[in-house]
């Protein structure tokens, strides 16, 4: 081939991925406010607020450059938002919040209702947190329930869990995250739907069935394979948290689950024209990977590539 691995890992890391500075920046900044919160809930019982848990994707590690805000979660007790709907849960947090980091010069207008989430706006660095609550009723492993989008309904999820279920990937294939990244930044440059969280989870059934290939190249010939091969309709479960005897599939349809919560179907919202886009995407970038690999000359190889990661790819 006319370009080498090292040739897409330094565009990976010149545009993919995010600078280790940011990432140190955007951590502390969570933790900042984390360890406010805490020294908060040490003093006060006036609000109902258990912790805040780092749990987007610059805590797993798969956060891409043009990241604009970083999500948390705060857990609330039960008993204080028992029988409130989701939008009353979040002005509950959005009103916790306040009287949490007013104490530190936060002004109210910095606590705003977004889409399932509270929005805190940082004036200095520009960058937005999103807060989604918890609810929790103290069971271990930092397992609570979420506001499922649309029907109100209480989503079982856990924070630890799943982030202790990338780290396991991580570990076993030193490359995963970096290929969640590349594949994000395609699906980006593509301007397409696919949630990052599915993203992750196929990119974990690609390690856990066949192992990812070290060679970004080879790699994205696994993902892209895949996708046109199953055309996402063979069932991806994890055992992790749960028994593969315990799960329950629906004919059909994805069957992409929650490696924590069996009854979550990450992928339920792909109806028949959003998966067949996916695919369809999958099998195009496919023919241009092989062509970019079987090309003449250095300029036909580009082409091919940035139909893939956009315009501004070079090497």
């Amino acid at each position: 081939m006319l370009f080498s691995n090292s040739d897409l890992q330094n565009f990976a890391d010149g545009y993919v991925n995010l600078k280790k500075e940011k990432v140190k920046k955007y951590r502390e900044q969570v933790n900042r406010l984390r360890d406010n919160l805490e020294e908060y809930i040490k003093e006060s019982t006036e609000y109902g607020l258990v912790k805040m848990l780092h749990s987007g994707s610059v805590a797993k590690g798969t956060a891409l450059s043009t990241i604009n805000d970083m999500d948390v979660a705060v857990y609330v007790k039960s008993n204080e938002v028992e029988g409130s709907d989701e939008k009353e849960i979040l002005e509950y947090i959005r009103s916790a919040l306040f009287q949490v980091y007013k104490r530190h010069g936060m002004t109210e207008d910095q606590f705003t209702i977004g889409t399932h989430c509270v929005k805190v706006q940082f004036k200095g660095s520009g960058l937005d947190v999103d807060v989604v609550p918890v609810i929790y009723e103290g069971d271990e492993d930092d397992r609570g329930y979420l506001i499922s989008n649309g029907t109100g309904e209480r989503l079982l999820t856990s924070i630890s869990l799943h982030k202790q279920f990338i780290r396991d990937r991580k570990a076993a294939y030193g490359n995963y995250a970096q290929m969640v990244r590349i594949i994000k930044w395609w699906r980006l440059k593509r301007e397409f739907k696919m949630k990052s969280f599915l993203i992750e989870l196929v990119w974990a059934h690609i390690a856990d069935t066949e192992g990812i290939n070290t060679d970004i190249f080879a790699a994205l010939k696994q993902f892209f394979k895949y996708i046109v091969d199953t055309e996402l309709l063979e069932p991806i479960i994890f055992t992790d948290n749960y028994k593969k005897s315990e799960v329950t599939i629906s004919a059909g349809v994805p069957n992409v689950l929650d490696p924590v919560n069996s009854a979550n179907n990450v992928a339920s919202s792909l109806d028949f024209a959003k998966r067949t886009r996916i695919v369809d995407e999958a099998d195009e970038a496919l023919a241009y990977l092989i062509n970019a690999g079987q090309a003449s000359t250095k300029e036909k190889a580009t082409q091919c590539l940035k139909e893939i990661f956009g315009s501004s790819f070079s090497y």
